[in-house]
């Protein structure tokens, strides 16, 4: 039977690809039928049947810092989806970083976090002790440092303390690298490392403490590129956050290709679907991102679709759309179904009503708009919304 050269190419390719996932390394905990099982929870949302799943692992491994590390992840994960800190329309732009926020932290679920990351640290702090080559500990021991940097940088707000623990989690991820540069989950900390500090303003690097201290966005991308196509632990989160960088540098469609192959494979976990929608608003596309949030409200009415959901976060990425489209009535009430929304969290609820404040103004509809400004206050006001809130409560907002 003769073969063409093109399928001959394609056949070598395949056989690259499988060589190259053949070498890849990863903790044997990993590939553990029960940790499988959880992430499958975990990836769809379901955080107490992921932890219920993990706490079920970190008992039957006990000293093992990678057990540890796993009911971390899903224990701060749980937490910031709580807060609505997994929107990622909050982190588009540089006001994250500059802004004065409204949080509501559970000192008791931080006290458990912490507790877990130090307990993570410890274990794998022994292993090493005995053994300074043991790449499975500093693995886990940076992934336990990376979750903790993240849970002080999105709900505390210690952007200098956080970055510092970056940087000790990126130190262990890299010795990890070479050591072996076939453990490539280790590549995620290190990217996202490497991209953020590129990207990072150079005054608030020197805020931070961070002056002089370099990244690469490009080689921080690569990075994750690669933990994408080849990781065993981190893939998903890998092209999440890849979804995320390319949306603050305008790549709408590269975005939503990447978040397209997360719906593809969770399509009940509700943050991806609604991640496409907020790609496709701020790709300009207009009423087709307004029906894209349509067809969530749709799915969410169907009580089996998806295993949780966070309807404020629909709601706001819907009134900027309609916002988007000068619906401002509409909008107005999509932001105040988001801002009225059971258990929303403290900062969307100030972002939600505040923007609906400006809609109800931008219709004439000042008595409204001046409720919700209120409503806005309220919700925080130590916050940078809330001032602007006061400002549109003496007079009306104008979108100038």
């Amino acid at each position: 039977m003769r073969i063409c050269r093109s399928t001959w190419l394609a056949l070598l390719l395949a056989a690259s690809l499988y060589s190259a996932r053949a070498q890849v390394r990863t903790n044997p905990l990993n590939l553990d039928p029960l940790v499988r099982e959880a992430q499958e929870h975990f990836y769809d949302l379901d955080y107490p049947g992921a932890i219920e799943r993990f706490e079920r692992v970190h008992q039957a491994h006990p000293g093992d810092p990678q057990a540890t590390a796993l009911l971390l992840d899903a224990e701060v994960f749980q937490e910031l989806y709580r807060q609505d800190l997994l929107d990622t329309t909050f982190y588009a732009n540089d006001g994250f970083l500059t802004g004065h926020h409204a949080t509501r932290e559970d000192l008791s679920a931080r006290d458990r976090l912490f507790a877990l990351a130090d307990e993570a640290v410890r274990e794998a702090d022994a292993r090493i002790s005995h053994n300074a080559n043991d790449i499975d500990a500093l693995y886990a021991r940076g992934w336990a440092r990376s979750l903790r940097c993240a849970y002080i940088a999105m709900v505390e707000r210690g952007f200098g303390s956080g970055f510092r623990l970056a940087t000790k989690a990126r130190d262990d991820e890299q010795k990890v690298l070479q050591a072996d540069a076939n453990y490539v989950d280790a590549k995620l900390v290190v990217g996202v490392y490497e991209y953020v500090v590129g990207a990072l303003p150079g005054p608030f690097k020197f805020f931070i403490g961070f002056a002089g201290i370099s990244g690469s966005k490009k080689t921080g991308m690569a990075m994750l590129r690669d933990v994408a196509h080849r990781g065993v632990a981190s893939s998903v989160e890998a092209r999440t956050v890849t979804a995320l960088f390319l949306r603050r540098e305008g790549k709408y469609s590269e975005a939503i290709e990447v978040v397209k192959t997360l719906e593809a494979q969770y399509p009940r976990n509700y943050l991806f679907a609604l991640e496409e929608a907020n790609l496709r608003k701020d790709a300009g596309e207009g009423m087709a991102a307004v029906e894209a949030y349509r067809r969530i409200v749709a799915n969410i009415e169907r009580s089996d679709y998806y295993a949780s959901v966070r309807p404020e976060l629909l709601y706001f990425g819907l009134g900027d759309a309609l916002r988007g489209q000068r619906h401002f009535s509409e909008a107005a009430q999509a932001y105040e179904q988001a801002g009225f929304a059971q258990n929303v969290g403290p900062e969307l609820k100030v972002r939600s009503m505040l923007a609906a404040g400006q809609c109800r103004d931008l219709n004439g509809e000042r008595d409204q708009a001046r409720r919700d400004y209120q409503m806005a206050i309220d919700a925080g006001p130590s916050t940078s919304r809330a001032d602007q809130a006061r400002k549109f409560l003496k007079s009306p907002y104008s979108g100038a």
